[in-house]
């Protein structure tokens, strides 16, 4: 188990406990799942993001090189 986990589950469990509703074991769960959702979520986000990023600075480099392309309709 990663530091992060456990950091996130101590958050959680803290921010749980302040509400007072019931035991604070669940608001760990909910800590510690978040930070594990946000290891996967993260970089794959990053990833489409420099893809996005790349396809677009291609088109625009290929429109400089060769021209505009004719609008299709």
């Amino acid at each position: 188990m990663k530091a992060s986990t456990i950091i996130g589950g101590l958050v959680g469990g803290a921010i749980d406990r302040r509400k007072g509703d019931d035991s604070s074991l669940d608001g760990a769960l909910i800590g510690a799942g978040v930070v594990v959702a946000a290891r996967v979520i993260v970089p794959v986000a990053v990833t489409f993001a420099v893809g996005w990023l790349a396809l677009r600075g291609l088109g625009k480099l290929t429109d400089s090189v060769l021209g505009p392309r004719p609008a299709k309709g």
